[in-house]
């Protein structure tokens, strides 16, 4: 259970990568919803406080997807030898968080997380939430092997609405702190959601320095 309790807990760390290359000039990309998941879109992010010369973290959607039989779309969150997949499905309910993997092991939540609501409920005071299981599986050249299952709650909480100004921009976002609760205990998150943008600060701290879309 302790090895599934700090596996589960990766979905509360932050969104894991790879070491890579600058990315090659192309244009801006458009035509963005509400949550961004144009194929191509990418984000590029660095811990607050770091130099802008310093290596970056990235979020790069990579298109559609099956995970456990469902549709979704893959969010690739690579950067500093790290490398995840994150399936999310995007739609007129919001933004709910199928699982992730990485190469060494996958993680399937059962109700999928809701991580946003619809559009129209995002607002100060909002709250909504849930409890959903995780299967934890271990990757092998074999196949999966489940190494455990657990209950695990969220809650999720509108703080304010307010302007920032980072590195990427100006924006408008929305506070969000996000609680999660399982058998190890309980741990807390805030994040910048900025609509038609995305995340701005994640719930590692690590702030947008750049964007391939408008």
């Amino acid at each position: 259970m302790k090895r599934y309790l700090m596996v589960l807990s990766l979905v509360l760390a932050a969104c894991a990568p790879q070491v890579t290359q600058a990315p090659e000039a192309r244009p801006l990309l458009e035509g963005v919803g509400f949550y961004p998941a144009t194929t191509g879109v990418e984000w590029t992010y660095l811990p607050e406080g770091e130099a802008l010369t310093a290596l970056p973290y990235r979020v790069r959607v990579e298109g559609p997807a099956l995970y456990e039989g469902q549709e979704a779309l893959r969010f690739r969150s690579f950067g500093r030898g790290e490398d995840r997949i994150y399936y999310r499905q995007v739609g007129a309910f919001g933004v709910r968080l199928l699982g992730f993997q990485d190469p060494s092991a996958r993680v399937v939540f059962l109700p999928p997380i809701l991580e946003y609501p619809p559009e129209a409920l995002l607002a100060p005071g909002h709250r909504w939430g849930g409890t959903v299981e995780g299967r934890v599986e271990l990757l092998t050249p074999g196949g999966r092997e489940t190494l455990a299952r657990g209950m695990l709650s969220y809650a999720m909480e509108v703080l304010e609405e307010r302007e920032v100004r980072l590195p990427a921009g100006t924006f408008r976002v929305f506070r969000i702190r996000q609680t999660y609760q399982d058998q190890a205990g309980q741990t807390a998150y805030e994040v910048w959601f900025s609509p038609r943008v995305g995340e701005v600060r994640t719930r590692e701290g690590r702030i947008l320095v750049e964007r391939n879309f408008r």
